[in-house]
């Protein structure tokens, strides 16, 4: 149990000192609906958006409309739009509404060419442990899959989710039942800096045992970052 713990703290470790990130694709995963439904935009989305038949209202940008971190973007004659929170259907209502001052009855269409990423540490029992970059709906589901999935020895019932700045309050998570049940309430929708870990069936102490290393590594992370 001890050489474990001591394999956890040397992953974190080493991936914060070298500061890398783990791209990978995801394992495969049981076909179940994300948390939140239908995806919304965020900050550093990049879109493209199109008023068919007026070039005039084409984005002087060829490689898109990025979506700025005050959630909002710039689009030709309307001006400032607010996109972070909106579906895309919603923000093309939106901007079709503000052309709409200028040109009849205008066909607008808005396609995400590029999604955020969200970076979260998966740690504890999953094939890959380490800091991945992740996309869309950065839940539950997608932090395990990008690590290659659960371990056999994966107590999946107890998924721990600890966010930047509250390392003394985790959630916990019953990721077997989303698995079994497809109970979506526990497919928790994750934050830049979180991290998520997975217990294993023995007995380790969460608070005593790994609590500590967390904030630790947390601690060093932002000395670096300075």
């Amino acid at each position: 149990m001890k050489k474990r713990i001591l394999a956890l703290i040397f992953t974190l470790f080493t991936i914060l000192a070298a500061g890398g990130v783990v791209q990978a694709q995801p394992a495969p995963l049981p076909a179940v609906q994300t948390a939140g439904g239908e995806y919304t935009l965020a900050p550093g989305d990049i879109l493209n958006v199109e008023v068919w038949g007026f070039e005039e209202f084409k984005p002087q940008n060829a490689n898109g409309i990025v979506v700025r971190p005050d959630g909002k973007l710039s689009f030709p004659l309307v001006g400032e739009i607010v996109a972070g929170g909106l579906t895309v259907p919603a923000l093309t209502d939106a901007i079709t509404r503000g052309v709409s001052e200028y040109i009849h009855n205008p066909k607008v269409t808005v396609n995400v060419l590029k999604f955020h990423t969200t970076r979260v540490y998966v740690l504890g029992e999953v094939v890959r442990p380490g800091l991945y970059e992740i996309e869309r709906q950065h839940n539950l589901l997608d932090a395990i899959g990008i690590a290659g999935g659960h371990t056999k020895n994966a107590a999946k019932k107890k998924v721990f989710i600890i966010r930047r700045g509250q390392s003394n309050a985790p959630i916990k998570a019953n990721y077997d039942s989303i698995l079994k049940k497809g109970d979506l309430s526990q497919n928790v929708l994750l934050s830049d800096g979180d991290v998520v870990y997975l217990a294993d069936n023995g007995r380790i102490d969460f608070a005593r045992d790994i609590m500590p290393f967390i904030s630790a590594a947390y601690y060093l992370n932002d000395i670096g970052n300075d």
